[in-house]
């Protein structure tokens, strides 16, 4: 069995883009994975013509009858998986070389880590590193507030999903993985390599475009769950939140918040914040 399953759902994914998701797969440095390419577009002909045109056993392609949603398409890679480790692979982003020998290598020294992140490069509409902090408490705190981990650059320990009888809720999608996150905040850690090892595609297709409102729905109400959840975590990051200080030309203390007040100068209150 192999130590790696690699899972990408695709839908109508652009042939350019397909190609270069799945080459940069096949190129990794750690060759001991399966990659589970499930066509959720069964009317797509071109993408599935794109699959098979690659020779390789690891490839397992999978074709559902019809439409199944994006959420319990990930369900059902997890299903197929034989791995022990999941690498979660979104249809249009691109995997360094290293990306999965450097989180196997992690997660086999870290057994009390279930999901290991990575940062990741953010090209086209937008062009920066994503940075996401490093260790369980940090990255928890963060949660509180938003997606802490990249889905598209995560590792899952496999057996954490199982064991928990946690699964990708539809009812959640297209927030599915912050879901995911914040389930899996009470059963294990979560840590960051702190280094780019994903390109990901920021483009005026992306579901997170194109169902904006949905996302935004989802989001506050998985948020309010998270901070209602973890009230410890939620107020550790306000105290984080209270503790930043802007500071003009990078030396001159510019804004800072004290007990509930914006300070211009260190001392001149601005503006009461509300709870």
């Amino acid at each position: 069995m192999p130590k790696v399953s690699v899972l990408t759902p695709i839908y109508n994914t652009k042939p350019e883009y397909l190609r270069e998701c799945i080459e940069s797969i096949l190129n990794q440095t750690f060759q001991d994975f399966e990659f589970i390419i499930l066509n959720d577009s069964p009317d797509n002909q071109e993408i599935e013509d794109i699959v098979l045109s690659y020779d390789d056993k690891r490839i397992r392609y999978v074709k559902n009858d019809e439409n199944m949603g994006i959420s319990r398409a990930r369900n059902k890679l997890v299903e197929l998986s034989r791995g022990i480790y999941l690498a979660i692979f979104d249809h249009d982003d691109i995997s360094h070389k290293t990306r999965l020998e450097k989180q196997v290598k992690f997660l086999d020294q870290n057994p009390y880590v279930g999901v290991v992140g990575t940062w990741a490069h953010w090209f086209g509409k937008r062009d920066f590193v994503r940075k996401n902090p490093e260790y369980d408490t940090d990255i928890k705190i963060r949660l509180t507030d938003v997606c802490a981990i990249m889905h598209t650059s995560a590792m899952i320990r496999k057996s954490v999903l199982v064991d928990n009888n946690i699964k990708y809720q539809e009812q959640y999608t297209p927030a599915e993985d912050y879901r995911l996150w914040g389930q899996l905040m009470a059963y294990t850690d979560f840590y960051n390599i702190q280094e780019v090892l994903v390109e990901y595609r920021c483009q005026d297709e992306n579901t997170s475009r194109r169902q904006h409102d949905k996302m935004v729905r989802a989001h506050n109400s998985i948020k309010i769950q998270i901070c209602n959840k973890y009230p410890a975590y939620r107020n550790e990051f306000e105290k984080n939140i209270r503790r930043v200080r802007y500071r003009l030309f990078g030396r001159i203390p510019l804004m800072k918040t004290k007990k509930k007040w914006a300070l211009l100068f260190d001392f001149i209150p601005v503006i009461k914040i509300k709870d």
